[in-house]
This record gives C-alpha cells, sequence and structure tokens, in this order.
C-alpha cells in the first residue's frame, strides 16, 4: 500500500498538469482559427508540388509513393504539424534566461515531468482542434489514400503520441542550453531550420539518397518526428516495416527523455555552483 499511494499521487499530479495545459491552450480560440486557415492554405501549396513531382517521376510513383499516398502524406502532416509542436515553443529557455527557473526547481515534481504534461495536454487539444480541418479539407479537392490495413490507424495513433514526445524531449534539450548560453535563440533558430527539413515536413526524406535517410533514420530522432507517423498512415511500407519504425521511435523517445533528464540534473548542479 505505501507504494501505490505516491504511485497513485504522481498520476494524480500527472494529470491535473496534462488538463491545465490543455485549458491554457484552449484559451486560444483566434489563434487556433487562424493557425488551422494558414495550415490549409500551404496544404495546397504542397500538395500540387508533390502530386507535379509524381506526374513527372518514372511509373509516376517517386520514392515508392502514389499520388494518393502524397496527397495524405503532405494533410495528414498540415494537420499533425500543431499536434507533434516542432516550432514555438521558448517557455524553458525564457524562464531560465528571468530566473523564473527557480520556482519550478521548488515544485515537487521534476521540470521534465512537468513540462511533459502540460505539452501532452497541449497536443491533445490541438488533435481535437487543428487535426481535422486539413485533412477534411484535403479530402475535399484530392484523392487521398485510405489505410487498407487493420493495424495502421492503432500504429499511426501510438506513432502520434510517440512523435510528440520525441519532439518536446528535443524541444527540452534545445531549451535547456540557456542554462550555459544564457541565451538560446541560436540553438532555437538552429532546431527551426534543421527539425523541419529533417523531419519530413516539407518533402518526404525518402525522395533523398536512401543511405543518407537510412543514417539520418537510425542516427537521429528527426525522421520520427513527422517522417514516421506519415509514412505510417499513408502504408509507404510493409506491416513489418511499420512497426519497426515505430518502435525505433519508442527507443528514440526513451532515450531523448533520458537525456533531457540528465541534462536537467547537471544544469541544476550548474545552478548551484553559481549560487543559483
Amino acid at each position: 500500500m505505501s507504494r501505490i499511494g505516491p504511485f497513485r499521487a504522481y498520476v494524480t499530479t500527472f494529470g491535473a498538469l496534462t488538463g491545465s495545459g490543455f485549458r491554457r491552450y484552449a484559451t486560444y480560440r483566434q489563434a487556433t482559427i487562424a493557425g488551422t486557415f494558414t495550415n490549409i492554405v500551404f496544404g495546397f501549396l504542397r500538395c500540387y508540388v508533390l502530386l507535379a513531382v509524381a506526374a513527372e517521376a518514372a511509373g509516376q510513383r517517386p520514392a515508392g509513393y502514389d499520388a494518393e499516398q502524397l496527397a495524405l502524406y503532405v494533410w495528414v502532416g498540415q494537420g499533425l504539424l500543431s499536434v507533434i509542436g516542432i516550432w514555438g515553443w521558448t517557455e524553458l529557455a525564457d524562464r531560465i534566461r528571468s530566473g523564473d527557473i527557480a520556482a519550478d526547481l521548488l515544485r515537487p515534481i521534476a521540470p521534465v515531468t512537468g513540462y511533459l504534461a502540460a505539452d501532452l495536454g497541449r497536443a491533445l487539444y490541438c488533435m481535437l482542434t487543428r487535426f481535422g480541418p486539413p485533412l477534411l479539407a484535403g479530402a475535399l479537392f484530392f484523392p487521398l489514400h485510405t489505410p487498407a490495413r487493420w493495424q495502421t490507424v492503432p500504429l499511426f495513433a501510438v506513432s502520434v503520441i510517440l512523435a510528440v514526445v520525441i519532439c518536446f524531449g528535443c524541444r527540452y534539450v534545445v531549451n535547456a542550453t540557456a542554462y550555459w548560453l544564457q541565451d538560446a535563440r541560436g540553438p532555437i533558430m538552429l532546431w527551426t531550420l534543421g527539425s523541419g527539413v529533417l523531419g519530413g515536413l516539407y518533402f518526404p526524406l525518402r525522395l533523398l539518397p536512401e543511405e543518407f535517410v537510412v543514417a539520418l533514420w537510425v542516427l537521429t530522432p528527426l525522421p520520427s518526428l513527422l517522417q514516421t507517423p506519415l509514412d505510417v498512415i499513408a502504408e509507404r511500407d510493409g506491416p513489418a516495416l511499420q512497426a519497426g519504425l515505430v518502435g525505433l521511435q519508442l527507443l528514440w523517445a526513451a532515450g531523448i527523455l533520458a537525456f533531457a533528464a540528465l541534462v536537467q540534473r547537471r544544469a541544476e548542479k550548474r545552478l548551484v555552483v553559481q549560487g543559483g
């Protein structure tokens, strides 16, 4: 019983923080509408570009995608962009710079856990409000690939959750550079540029040379942000490879959270040395 009590309290606290993250982002209704409209507009641009690529490719299947799979890739990607939340998060860096991070260190829950719970709430809100409209817009104007295998949708759901966790961990580490640099705008800008290109947002990474893509997938977490869930839902690969890609995501999620926790512990020691 003594073990069940603390665990129950931990789960309750985590759930409360997730709910607070959901409610926080639910207050930005105009931003939600504006962001959704922007994602739809850019979805048309991206879709027409990739369909033009497919029309000129040999067999009209560039990198193994047909036109319907490419269209689905684009519109699901536009819906997931805000869910995964690659860009725009500087809260940790701002709090480090202002000194408000000291309040986070006094709380009974670790900063990595607290921020993760809030980010999951944000992702849930975006999934409910900003995922559907771009996908609906795409379905109205383009023929989209319909998943044919029963395991695709459950795997996609798991893949999206893992992508949110991986993206949070990466953003946390990038923001945490402010512990040492005081100003993390440089690393954040580098993350903004690299995550979109190497994460599969602008174009499918499979269009690049195979050796480079495999190395990028295995050695970095970036393709696990968008490329993996989009390839899963588009059924670009067979069931075994689908499951393998999600398994790789699981390894990256565990690894990046462990690394974020390690960075946080090292940063707290630095703050003690500095007298913070």
